[in-house]
């Protein structure tokens, strides 16, 4: 196929990257550690399935113990060096919010690239604001990076987002996913043409986005993403009551978009705050969290 072809070389081509890269790479999943520093609280796109909180115990995307700020951010990657003997790989920001709506992001990156240039920068991100922050993007040194894409159509999106923030306006149903769909594969392509390697993760809403996942990993492939992470839904906010997919269905929508994109089957839907390899990891020290002095509530 020529599909496979054209993925397996894009695979190749960041080999010396993903190699390290416990979130890109199967074997480095159960190996290298990263650390995700959570200096993101504002987001700018309200999915259904989404609540954004400060909680020390529950175990998903879109929770932190705090927020801290860039330069105690930038000290807790000194701190997670030693306490991980030289086994920390990558350093990441995938929140409590969108890491693009927040300049704590390019501040923080920004110390933590001009001292360990050494260490990876990844970001995941809603890619609302991709194109907009591409080159701010790679002035910090960020070389990987994932986009949560859940929709292709708009009708499809509009019952996954509440609403859309962008440019100071607030727009609503198809409007806004269609925005939002827009800027996520333009951005995907214009982080690719700066040398980005790209992973999507899509979240399976089963009743609702099950079509979707072909036509996402076609149009993320063909403008130059290399992997493709399907994860379930986990039933919070206005989507509380659905259930999550199961297993057989997880495999049938990753075989269907197998086809473009390779899959990534480790994922442990991680906090804002994780630290360590995944699986096995800690988040902020009791120490970190009673320093932060920035904290938001959903």
């Amino acid at each position: 196929m020529e599909e496979l072809k054209v993925f397996n070389e894009g695979r190749s081509k960041f080999a010396h990257m993903t190699s390290a890269h416990p979130c890109f790479n199967e074997k480095a999943h159960f190996s290298k550690a990263r650390i995700h520093l959570p200096v993101a609280p504002k987001c700018n796109i309200q999915c259904n399935f989404c609540n954004r909180k400060i909680d020390k115990c529950e175990h998903r995307p879109g929770v932190s113990s705090g927020v801290m700020g860039p330069q105690q951010a930038a000290d807790r990657v000194d701190e997670a060096l030693k306490e991980l003997e030289g086994n920390l790989r990558v350093v990441g920001i995938a929140g409590p919010g969108d890491p693009l709506a927040n300049e704590e992001t390019f501040e923080t990156l920004k110390l933590v690239h001009g001292k360990h240039t050494e260490l990876i920068k990844c970001i995941a991100t809603n890619g609302l604001m991709l194109p907009e922050r591409v080159d701010d993007l790679v002035k910090v040194g960020v070389t990987s990076l994932t986009v949560t894409i859940n929709a292709f159509d708009p009708e499809v999106g509009a019952k996954i987002v509440s609403w859309v923030r962008y440019h100071n306006q607030t727009y609503r149903g198809t409007e806004g996913a269609k925005i939002l769909r827009d800027n996520q594969f333009k951005g995907v392509e214009m982080a690719a043409k700066a040398g980005m390697i790209i992973k999507i993760n899509t979240v399976l809403v089963p009743g609702i986005n099950n079509d979707q996942m072909e036509k996402i990993a076609r149009e993320s492939a063909a403008r130059g993403a290399i992997l493709m992470n399907i994860i379930p839904i986990i039933p919070l906010y206005k989507f509380k009551d659905i259930l999550p997919p199961e297993c057989k269905d997880l495999e049938a929508a990753r075989a269907v978009a197998e086809k473009y994109l390779p899959q990534f089957r480790l994922c442990k839907q991680c906090r804002a705050d994780a630290c360590g390899v995944p699986g096995q990891e800690e988040s902020l020290s009791p120490a970190q969290r009673a320093a932060s002095g920035e904290y938001y509530h959903a």
